[in-house]
C-alpha cells in the first residue's frame, strides 16, 4: 500500500509512512493543485535538511517558519497564513496527542469520535475532515465502528470524490472529472 497523492515517488512514500507529513499535506490541500499540496511536506524536509519533527514545528519562530514556507518556489500560495496553521496544527498534537500524529486517529473509539477529532485541527473544515477520515479508512485501514457513515458521502466504496480515492494516476483523473462535474453543476443551478 502507498499513497499516489503527490506523484512524485519520494514525497508520496513520506505521506505514506509519516502521519504528520499526511496532517500537512491535507491542511495545504485548497486553492493549490492538490499534487503540490502533498508534495510539500516531502519538499519541507528537503529545505529544512532533516526528517518532520512536531515539536520542531510547534516552537518554531512563527517568522522563520513562515520564511522556510515562502522560498521559492513558495509551499502554497498562501505561505504565510498555511506556515501558521500548520504550527498550531502542530501544537495541537503536542498538546492533545503527545506529539503523535498518528494518535490523532489510532485511538478512536468510533467514526464519530473520529471525525470529531478531525474536525477540532486547523485547517479541517467539515468537508475536509470527511474526506480525511474517508482518506484513512480506504487506504490506511482505520476502519472504527461508524467511520463510513461519519464520512458520508466520502467513503462510498467505487466513488471517485476526494483524496480519498486516489490510488493511481487514473484514479486521479477520474476524481478530477468528478469535480470539475460537481463544478459545472454547481455553477448552472446558481443563478
Amino acid at each position: 500500500m502507498g499513497l499516489h497523492l503527490s506523484q512524485i515517488a519520494e514525497a508520496d512514500e513520506l505521506l505514506t509512512n509519516d502521519p504528520l507529513a499526511l496532517l500537512i499535506g491535507m491542511v495545504l490541500d485548497q486553492q493549490i493543485p492538490l499534487e503540490r499540496a502533498f508534495a510539500a511536506p516531502y519538499e519541507l524536509t528537503q529545505r529544512l535538511g532533516r526528517p518532520l519533527d512536531v515539536v520542531e514545528f510547534a516552537d518554531f519562530d512563527p517568522d522563520e517558519l513562515g520564511a522556510v514556507f515562502a522560498k521559492q518556489p513558495a509551499l502554497h500560495r498562501f505561505p504565510g497564513s498555511m506556515a501558521k496553521r500548520v504550527q498550531a496544527l502542530c501544537r495541537l498534537v503536542v498538546d492533545s496527542y503527545d506529539g503523535d500524529a498518528a494518535r490523532v486517529w489510532s485511538t478512536a473509539a468510533d467514526g464519530r469520535e473520529l471525525l470529531e477529532r478531525i474536525s477540532a485541527l486547523p485547517g479541517f473544515g467539515p468537508q475536509k475532515a470527511k474526506i480525511f477520515v474517508a482518506l484513512l479508512g480506504k487506504q490506511f485501514g482505520v476502519t472504527p465502528p461508524g467511520w463510513r457513515e461519519a464520512c458520508a458521502p466520502f467513503g462510498e466504496e467505487g466513488a471517485f470524490r476526494s483524496v480519498a480515492d486516489i490510488v493511481s494516476p487514473e484514479s486521479r483523473i477520474q476524481v478530477r472529472d468528478f469535480k470539475k462535474q460537481m463544478k459545472a453543476a454547481a455553477k448552472a443551478t446558481t443563478p
